[in-house]
């Protein structure tokens, strides 16, 4: 009899991690285990979870590394999909983890491809988690993704897609011919299932993606596809620039305050990929990602184009319905 692969994952009640969670089930070669908090137990997703026969294992990384250690004594592989505001809480998972003898950890990577040092307060909280891996010699691999489609379309002057948008926007961010990594949220997990089994992704970061496109290619595949024509905005990289710097006096005056944060993080993305240029493939490799497409060019992920053509069918889902 074939061993499960023994994988606890971390944050299955987020988008990333329901994707993770849905192709480790579908995938069938591994034995799942959720991490959940003791104050979430009575949670509907997680007395969901239950119903399906996923094990439920109680701890918080807020508890320190000694009391994680118990629970991650028989894992192969943690996956982390904590939330953007507790990226520094995984240091204690870290260490649990090496203690653990865990073989492979995957920390909360799942952005756009960026390098550190400044450019996203995001991407830099990362890489605190990143040094304390690299410190204990834990074995990992790090997954960052293409910007989601599900919130990579512009508005329909019809507002035939209004039902699927968690950020309405029609305003490009420079002059709109950069190109950016794009992909599906549904092909996150589907990606994370196959690295985690390759041997090839151990000790390595590995960038997933379906597209390659710049705004502009976005908005004629929208106008094509719906038979409309979407007005197109465009602002200048000086203005670009003047919003990050007015988010990042917002969060000097109140650290504590989500809503500032989240701004901020939001024009650090568009001046990382529309301005700077950071999420491209060429950047990826210039970092030193493995590409998922060479990986793996047997699998076909979800391109934009299909996935415009399902969301004008009323078939996509809203990222983080009722959360926001």
């Amino acid at each position: 009899m074939v061993t499960k692969q023994s994988v606890l994952l971390l944050g299955a009640t987020g988008e990333t991690g329901r994707s993770v969670l849905n192709a480790l089930v579908k995938d069938g070669s591994f034995d799942i285990k959720l991490l959940v908090r003791k104050a979430s137990l009575e949670k509907p997703a997680i007395k969901e979870f239950e119903k399906q026969g996923l094990e439920i294992r109680i701890g918080d990384p807020a508890d320190g590394a000694e009391a994680l250690v118990p629970i991650l004594k028989d894992i192969h592989t943690v996956i982390s999909g904590i939330d953007a505001l507790s990226q520094t809480t995984q240091l204690s998972l870290v260490q649990a983890a090496k203690k653990a003898g865990v073989k492979r950890f995957v920390p909360c990577a799942f952005i756009t491809v960026c390098p550190p040092g400044g450019i996203m307060w995001i991407r830099d909280e990362k890489e605190i988690v990143y040094q304390e891996i690299w410190k204990a010699r834990l074995p990992y691999t790090i997954i960052d993704c293409g910007f989601w489609h599900q919130v990579s379309f512009p508005s329909l002057p019809s507002g035939r897609t209004d039902y699927a948008q968690m950020m309405p926007r029609n305003t490009m961010p420079g002059d709109g011919n950069t190109p950016t990594l794009l992909t599906d949220l549904r092909d996150v997990g589907t990606y994370v299932a196959r690295i985690i089994k390759d041997e090839q992704t151990l000790n390595k970061f590995v960038v997933t993606y379906s597209d390659e496109l710049s705004q502009n290619e976005i908005f004629d595949i929208m106008d094509e596809i719906s038979g409309e024509k979407i007005e197109r905005n465009y602002e200048p990289g000086e203005e670009v620039l003047a919003k990050l710097e007015a988010a990042s006096k917002d969060v000097n005056k109140d650290p504590g305050y989500f809503g500032s944060r989240l701004q901020l993080a939001m024009s650090q993305y568009d001046y990382s990929k529309f301005i700077r240029g950071d999420n491209t493939l060429e950047m990826a490799k210039y970092l030193g990602y493995l590409d998922v497409k060479e990986l793996y060019p047997d699998f076909t992920p979800i391109a934009f184009r299909e996935f415009a053509k399902e969301l004008l069918d009323g078939k996509i889902a809203k990222p983080y319905e009722g959360r926001f």
